[in-house]
């Protein structure tokens, strides 16, 4: 359990106070919500921005009035970024994170790898930034307020649920009293102990793994830069692991696992923590004083959902998924979740959705999960053995690394990366991909090029469908009306962006001699051809929307 401490009594962070105000429904008012979305964390908030982004607004409900104690997920990859560059929301961010793009792993006492994550004069963003889940819960707070459209009901707490009609009927507890809520649509992004999944009597199924780590902010002075670290059976913890991340406002993570044989209690005790961070600081060559900010405890599990909607219910984040913070893929598989539901369900709302576009969710985001779990759970292994057998060959793969190319290899962490959608029934087939030189498979996210102008692919993106079309692609004037209709008759906006060949962009998009993209509007390529035609780029659309069978 983290650290009793009082939100006030934060070394480095002002906690706001949200006012709990009493809820129109405690008035009389009876209307039925478009979207109800139960947690207001960066999953909750996120959704709620994808959705006022679309025009359809929300109700937000959070027991607690004021953002999460403590740093909690640090680590933002590029492709979460760019979700937040599509909410607004990427320059306060960038302003405070800190990015990085290296990493050092050592056994014992010796560097044996080095992570270097792709990252060239062409990319808009670093691959990985580090911030403290405060910030980032603060400045998704401040955009939903600024749009007016996400009604965010602070000290409001879901007490139980039952579904009538397809409809979700909500009844919450709040500072001014007990009401009913009534909403088409609910968003559970309530976290790992999901009050909504226990109220439709729903489990996680998937394993629960062996390492134990104590997880502790530490505020300290260091020039150190900014990279992933992680020390295997270290001085400071001989038989285990630590990782090292560096944080704004001088906050340094510190991560280290317990041994089977310690117990939990005795671990987080205040006056063991002291010793065992003391033990970690000293080791890591750090003469400044440091100071003690939180602490918790941390499992590893790969554990999901069968489904993820639930009639009118669908889950986003922990809610739906508990995936290993090993690769951070925690926050940014979950602000995924909320990107993908996002434009689906405000289509859905706004009635130009095809009967198959929500059902598309949890193939597209379990499928994602499952990819998860492969990944990370290569890593959680790695980090720590379940068997003594599978130790002896992490130790034997660390004791070669220094001198062998081949052992180095195991040590990657496997940063998140964005999931292709390629088997979504929502992704038409490339029919063209043999006149590709690489780039994005329908599927796959729209890498954010540089362009010529020095601006990103991704600033040209529009609020729903895009269509990029490359050199000679480009349509003229005849095929751009009947763009315009197709479009119309699809019942959504096509921004047709056009865009020179022979340039990084084009090359990075594999499309070097000209090509044609079209984009859903959370950046993933749902079809791609040589040149722009019209018959296809509306069937391509239907199929987006969901209306062609799955």
């Amino acid at each position: 359990m983290p650290r009793p401490r009082g939100q006030t009594q934060s070394l480095y962070y002002e906690y706001p106070r949200y006012v709990s105000a009493p809820a129109p429904e405690l008035g009389g008012e009876a209307s039925r919500h478009a979207v109800a979305i139960v947690g207001a964390g960066p999953v909750g908030l996120c959704a709620a921005l994808t959705l006022a982004r679309h025009g359809v607004p929300s109700v937000v409900l959070d027991a607690k009035t004021s953002v999460g104690e403590g740093s909690r997920a640090i680590c933002i990859a590029r492709h979460s970024v760019e979700i937040f560059q599509q909410l607004g929301v990427a320059g306060r961010f960038l302003g405070k994170a800190l990015p990085w793009t290296d990493g050092t792993s050592y056994y014992r006492e010796q560097p044996v790898y080095r992570l270097r994550m792709p990252h060239g004069p062409d990319e808009r963003y670093y691959p990985m930034y580090n911030l403290q889940q405060q910030y980032i819960e603060q400045y998704l707070v401040e955009a939903a307020q600024a749009t007016g459209l996400v009604d965010l009901r602070w000290g409001h707490a879901l007490d139980t649920l039952r579904l009538a009609d397809d409809t979700a009927m909500l009844e919450v507890e709040s500072p001014q009293g007990r009401y009913h809520l009534r909403a088409s649509y609910l968003v559970a992004a309530d976290g790992a102990h999901s009050r909504v999944r226990h109220q439709l009597g729903l489990k996680l199924a998937g394993a629960a793994y062996e390492g134990r780590y104590v997880i502790v902010d530490v505020q300290m002075r260091s020039s150190y830069p900014t990279e992933r670290r992680a020390f295997f059976d270290p001085v400071a913890n001989r038989g285990a692991t630590i990782l090292v991340h560096k944080q704004p406002d001088d906050i340094w993570r510190i991560d280290y696992q317990l041994r089977d044989d310690e117990d939990e209690q005795e671990a987080l005790s205040e006056r063991e923590i002291r010793a065992r961070v003391g033990a970690i600081v000293a080791m890591l060559g750090e003469r400044a004083p440091w100071q003690l900010e939180w602490w918790s405890l941390y499992k590893a599990y790969t554990l999901c959902l069968d489904g993820y909607r639930h009639g009118p219910v669908l889950f986003a984040g922990d809610a739906a998924h508990l995936v290993p913070i090993f690769g951070v893929r925690g926050l940014n598989s979950g602000l995924a979740d909320a990107a993908d539901l996002g434009w689906k369900l405000a289509m859905q709302v706004q009635g130009r959705a095809g009967p198959h576009l929500l059902d598309s969710y949890t193939p597209e985001r379990r499928g994602a999960t499952l990819d998860v779990f492969a990944q990370a759970g290569r890593s959680t292994r790695f980090m720590t053995p379940p068997s003594r057998g599978e130790r002896l060959v992490r130790d034997a793969a660390l004791s070669l690394a220094a001198g062998h190319d081949c052992a180095r290899r195991l040590l990657d962490p496997r940063q998140s990366q964005p999931y292709s959608y390629a088997a979504s029934p929502l992704t038409t087939p490339d029919d063209d991909c043999s006149l590709f030189a690489g780039g994005p498979t329908p599927g796959a996210a729209l890498a954010n090029a540089r362009l010529d102008d020095d601006t990103f692919l991704l600033d040209g993106l529009g609020r729903e469908f895009t269509l990029f079309a490359f050199g000679d692609a480009a349509p003229g004037d005849a095929d751009r009306a009947a763009l315009a209709t197709v479009a119309r008759d699809a019942g959504v906006d096509l921004e047709l962006r056009c865009l020179a060949a022979g340039t990084p962009a084009a090359a990075r998009c594999g499309v070097a001699e000209g090509g044609v993209l079209l984009v859903r509007p959370d950046r993933h390529v749902c079809a791609r051809w040589r040149h722009a035609d019209v018959a296809r780029v509306g069937a391509a659309l239907q199929r987006a929307l969901g209306r062609s069978p799955a």
